[in-house]
């Protein structure tokens, strides 16, 4: 089947689905395959539950009816997807980068759809596969996309612009973040800026903070709209970020400096899509984060900042370094480990360890594989969260401030439990 009779078949419903328990009456599935799954297995168990075709790749399911056999399902959906990008006529925002991508994201969705119908990227869908699964969502009322890239290698970015095909552009900052991948800071830099690339060669528009110097290093021949800290005003963090443009105040529910940023880019993507700064306002001052990203947690006298959706040498120390700045009296830190570190990790571990002792909090608490392998001096340390779990069985933290941070895969917000 072409690709066109494909797309004929989807903007019947503008429904694409690829799991076999949330499946949408009308629907197109995917059959996709995982290591650990082979959706083309589940194909039959999604027409029954509802979708009008299932696209599969192997022969022997092929007897089924309403079925689609093609060469590769994960290459059609994103074929399809490229195809849907090109017949829309609305403008594309993409936005990466080492840290604070998703939430940006979100603060840049809350603000644009004060004034306009809006898709955006749904949590951290933001691969090979969630960016095309992203576009397809898009419906013939959006009025302006919001897609956020991912990436862990060279030439992933590159790979997601060629199918989105952004109008605009956002870096949010160049971190060290997937080192395992990139091989080094400069190797994030470079794929990072494969969304300049983009941008610089079709003639599109990138969101720049001048105060980067790194971003206006790698932004150089590209039709941009600048913003800064001269244009909107970093005011404090007490402990929520306050930030004043044009002589108003915007007092937003997200913790840490290092979320001011991600506030100055979707003010300034508002104001140049003209979102009256009412609205603007409005927007920031009431997303409140979720899915254990910067949020504050009350349980009686102990106030917990959960931060453990993810984690990087960059983004560690940043949140160590807001952490130090509160002023609570007893201040406690429990750190997990940084994933996809490659053969930096022990040296990035011992970093910020030894960062984080420095600032002298009440306790430093360490847990996992990579923490277990580095000497630090006034630090508890935990191979794995089970002999956390197990050696802190009556954890005494009453009128304590606790930061939690790790990588998604320590599932810190487990420690929460243990209150």
């Amino acid at each position: 089947m072409k690709i066109e009779q494909l797309y004929n078949l989807y903007t019947q419903s503008y429904l694409v689905d690829t799991d076999t328990r949330n499946i949408r009456k009308g629907s197109i599935f995917f059959a996709l395959k995982g290591a650990n799954f082979n959706g083309n297995k589940f194909a039959k168990d999604a027409l029954n539950s509802g979708a009008s075709y299932a696209v599969i790749d192997e022969e022997e399911y092929k007897d089924l009816q309403n079925v689609i056999l093609v060469k590769n399902v994960l290459e059609t959906l994103q074929e399809l997807a490229k195809y849907h990008r090109d017949q829309l006529k609305i403008p594309i925002i993409s936005l990466t980068g080492s840290n604070g991508k998703t939430t940006t994201k979100e603060l840049i969705n809350a603000v644009l759809s004060k004034k306009f119908k809006t898709t955006a990227t749904s949590g951290n869908l933001n691969n090979h596969i969630g960016v095309p699964l992203t576009l397809l969502t898009i419906q013939p009322t959006t009025e302006i996309g919001i897609i956020e890239m991912g990436a862990n290698h060279l030439n992933e970015i590159d790979f997601l612009c060629k199918i989105a095909k952004p109008n605009f552009g956002l870096i949010t900052n160049f971190g060290k973040a997937h080192l395992e991948g990139f091989g080094s800071i400069e190797g994030v830099v470079k794929a990072k800026s494969e969304l300049y690339e983009f941008l610089r060669t079709t003639n599109g528009i990138a969101f720049i903070n001048t105060d980067d110097s790194k971003q206006v290093k790698q932004s150089k021949n590209i039709n941009s709209v600048v913003f800064n800290n001269s244009e909107i005003k970093f005011i404090e963090v007490n402990p929520f970020v306050k930030v004043q443009f044009n002589n108003i105040d915007i007092e937003s529910k997200l913790i840490g400096k290092y979320n001011f940023n991600n506030i100055s880019a979707a003010i300034a993507i508002g104001n140049y899509f003209k979102v009256p700064l009412k609205d603007i306002k409005d927007a920031i001052e009431n997303y409140e984060p979720t899915n254990n990203r910067s949020q504050i947690i009350n349980k009686g006298s102990l106030k917990v900042i959960l931060d453990a959706y993810n984690a990087n040498p960059s983004s560690m120390k940043a949140a160590l370094e807001n952490f130090s700045l509160l002023k609570d009296t007893q201040k406690v830190v429990i750190l997990g480990d940084m994933f996809e570190l490659g053969e930096t990790s022990s040296k990035e571990h011992q970093q910020i360890a030894d960062y984080a002792n420095s600032l002298n909090f009440n306790k430093l608490i360490l847990i996992g594989k990579a923490f277990s392998t580095i000497t630090v001096k006034n630090a508890l340390i935990y191979s794995s969260f089970e002999d956390f779990k197990t050696s802190n069985k009556d954890l005494n933290l009453k009128n304590t401030s606790l930061l939690i941070k790790g990588s998604r895969g320590m599932a810190l917000e487990r420690i929460l439990n243990l209150f």
